[in-house]
């Protein structure tokens, strides 16, 4: 490949972390120490594991691979800038620049997909823990590996292509202490928008992807351990807790760098630090200080360099090791027969009784006291009435104002009617039952209850992300947002979030349905909801919780990662506006909006995309009252209070009514004179 450009730019000068002299002082001893450390660490775990006939499982492979990783990783940036911080001497040729931007790329991506392919190793060795040898073989491991290679270096040859084929004519100074696409897109002298849409969309594909299996993995896994006793909860998360502690060390610096529009921020560099330097020099730590077996493993190592060691003692303890690993896979054995023989158990009981559906249902709702009852009911009549009355007013203001019928209002719109529908389903049976104490709910009407919650819920989550993205056009292409955003699209896209609000209602509905309820029919909770009704059930609810939170999680997630994604395109096209007025403007458009993303998607994610395991009914009733009542009340309040254009709105209607009542109330005069 023909490493030149249309410029003829020869070299690149790296500007590193600081330009002071005294910084650049610690900055060198710090990286030296930082250096040493990375390849003695990690060189020490690849020497273990293939030394060591204990850890020969497919777990400690991929971390013999993540170690090499990290060695390479740390290598193609660290060397470079230690040796601009001795030497002064901070150019690269472009050719080195250009490799050394293929190889962080190539590196990174490849140890993403290892840690994930690490998390699916996790998953089937806690989860199917008797197919655990036949799942995972060393050819099976060797393809996953193979794979991860062979990903990163297609990721990385395409951000490589797409930055060397930008002329760079302008000043040649990189921003950055080595050469990654934002800075080196920062110093091109053509129009990049279009190469760093591709850039964020490559790298946030791969990471949210593989974010998304890692959580996944997880969140099955801690479904999987409900059932387990307290020793095996905490085997389980000594063996994940480690690879956890990574993922969220390398997962979120990346997510910070990449997962944004082309800027070039002076945190980048600070944050860079992180996923270049200080992940993989604490991984030999994590995974030695957390880990029983590496531990082991490298104090016979030690020992055995040492001399100390005899064959005797190392036969010894190896079939040791190898009594212990049958002895775990006979109480993996025996947890398998224990609880296959439990829930044969509960089935031949629920067949003895002869139980069918439960035909009703008992809301525990909030009190019993009398007078807290009367409270409660006069508070949440009087919030039900704000609440139905401020987004009636804004739908109504939004109807009769010319001015506000565009796209952003006809979603407000849309959002109005949701949160008059949200507490609609669930504050009128409350309501009764705090009045009358009636606290029976009918099985058909639980089932309705719980179908329009989702429904209305899963709705708004999926428009809270097309408003994200409905100001990320206003913002970013002013010009053409008539024709992008036309009401064509808005009346799709609505439609569209109802469409699929449906489905991910129907689906829930009928896997929460089908379940059997033979205990008790009291539901801990003021109505039908989810986590209350699976901790009811006395059917097996794991597979069934699975897909829920997978389902919750992609959907949550999807429209989470638009909302943040377009917001973050939103802020950087800010932060360029040069008047104040309007870098104010777009704040106060978008703030609103903001405000109600993060009160709502905080309170749902909280809810819904969690094991039923944790289910807590004080603190689900309290979470579940801020998305369900306190959202829909703080939405007209916020939209009102912050949006002028509302506010004018407003204004024009109460105006106009007061305009109306003179002439209404002479009419009135007159035709009460006429009777009389």
């Amino acid at each position: 490949m023909d490493m030149k450009n249309a410029s003829g730019v020869k070299e690149f000068i790296l500007l590193g972390l600081s330009g002071n002299p005294g910084v650049q002082k610690i900055c060198l001893v710090t990286f030296v120490v930082f250096y040493i450390i990375i390849l003695v660490g990690n060189l020490l775990i690849v020497i273990t594991v293939i030394s060591s006939q204990r850890l020969n499982s497919p777990m400690y492979f991929f971390l013999c691979y993540l170690s090499f990783v990290d060695i390479c990783y740390s290598s193609v940036t660290v060397p470079k800038m230690i040796a601009g911080l001795l030497v002064a001497n901070k150019t690269i040729s472009f050719v080195g620049c250009m490799a050394q931007l293929f190889g962080v790329h190539f590196f990174g991506c490849t140890e993403i997909f290892i840690l994930t392919v690490m998390a699916y190793d996790r998953y089937v060795a806690i989860c199917r823990p008797l197919h655990y040898s036949a799942a995972m073989t060393r050819r099976v491991c060797g393809r996953l590996v193979l794979g991860s290679w062979v990903g990163g270096f297609l990721h990385s040859i395409a951000q490589t292509l797409l930055t060397t084929r930008l002329p760079f004519c302008g000043p040649n100074q990189v921003d950055h202490y080595f050469c990654d696409v934002h800075p080196l897109l920062h110093l091109a002298c053509a129009d990049t928008y279009v190469v760093g849409v591709i850039v964020v969309a490559n790298s946030g594909m791969i990471t949210l992807s593989c974010f998304l299996v890692l959580a996944a993995s997880y969140v099955v896994i801690l479904v999987s351990l409900q059932s387990h006793t307290s020793e095996g909860w905490r085997k389980a998360l000594s063996t994940c807790g480690s690879h956890i502690t990574v993922v969220v060390l390398f997962f979120g610096p990346c997510t910070f760098i990449y997962i944004r529009p082309s800027s070039n921020l002076s945190e980048d560099k600070s944050v860079a630090v992180f996923y270049t330097v200080i992940t993989p020099m604490l991984n030999p730590l994590i995974y030695t200080l957390r880990n029983e077996e590496v531990k082991s493993a490298m104090r016979k190592l030690w020992g055995r360099k040492a001399g100390s060691g005899e064959g005797k003692v190392r036969k010894l303890k190896r079939e040791q090791g190898y009594g212990n690993y049958k002895q775990e896979e006979e109480e993996w054995e025996d947890a398998l027969t224990c609880r296959m023989n439990n829930s044969e158990h509960i089935w031949n009981k629920m067949q003895r009784a002869n139980l069918s559906m439960a035909s009703e249902f008992v809301l525990v709702g909030l009190s019993d006291a009398p007078e807290v009852r009367f409270l409660l009911f006069g508070l949440f009549l009087i919030i039900y009435l704000a609440t139905v009355a401020g987004n009636i007013t804004i739908l109504i203001a939004i109807s009769t104002d010319p001015r506000l019928h565009n796209p952003m209002y006809f979603f407000l719109g849309n959002l109005s009617l949701l949160d008059i529908l949200c507490p609609t389903i669930t504050v009128l049976k409350m309501l009764e039952a705090l009045l009358l104490e009636k606290k029976a709910i009918s099985f058909t009407a639980c089932m309705l209850q719980l179908f329009f919650l989702i429904d209305v819920v899963g709705t708004e989550i999926l428009l809270l992300a097309v408003m994200a993205y409905d100001r990320y056009v206003a913002i970013r292409h002013p010009l053409q947002y008539v024709n992008i955003v036309s009401m064509k699209l808005c009346a799709r896209l609505a439609l569209g979030t109802w469409a699929l609000g449906f489905g991910n209602s129907l689906l829930h509905t009928s896997l929460i349905f089908t379940l059997r309820f033979c205990d008790s029919n009291e539901v801990d909770q003021y109505y039908c909801d989810i986590p209350p009704m699976l901790a009811l059930s006395c059917s097996p609810t794991s597979s069934r919780e699975l897909v829920i939170l997978t389902v919750a999680g992609v959907l949550g997630g999807s429209a989470f990662a638009v909302t943040l994604v377009s917001y973050i395109y939103i802020l950087s096209a800010v932060l360029r506006m040069n008047s104040s007025e309007s870098r104010h403007k777009a704040f106060s458009t978008c703030g609103c909006h903001l405000t109600v993303v993060c009160f709502f998607y905080s309170t749902t994610i909280c809810t819904y995309v969690r094991p039923s395991s944790t289910y807590s009914p004080n603190r689900d009733r309290v979470v579940s009252m801020l998305y369900g009542i306190l959202t829909p009340l703080l939405n007209p309040i916020i939209y009102s209070l912050r949006n002028k254009e509302v506010k004018c709105a407003l204004r024009k209607v109460t105006s106009q009514q007061r305009q109306a009542y003179p002439s209404w109330e002479a009419d009135w005069r007159e035709g009460s004179s006429v009777i009389i």
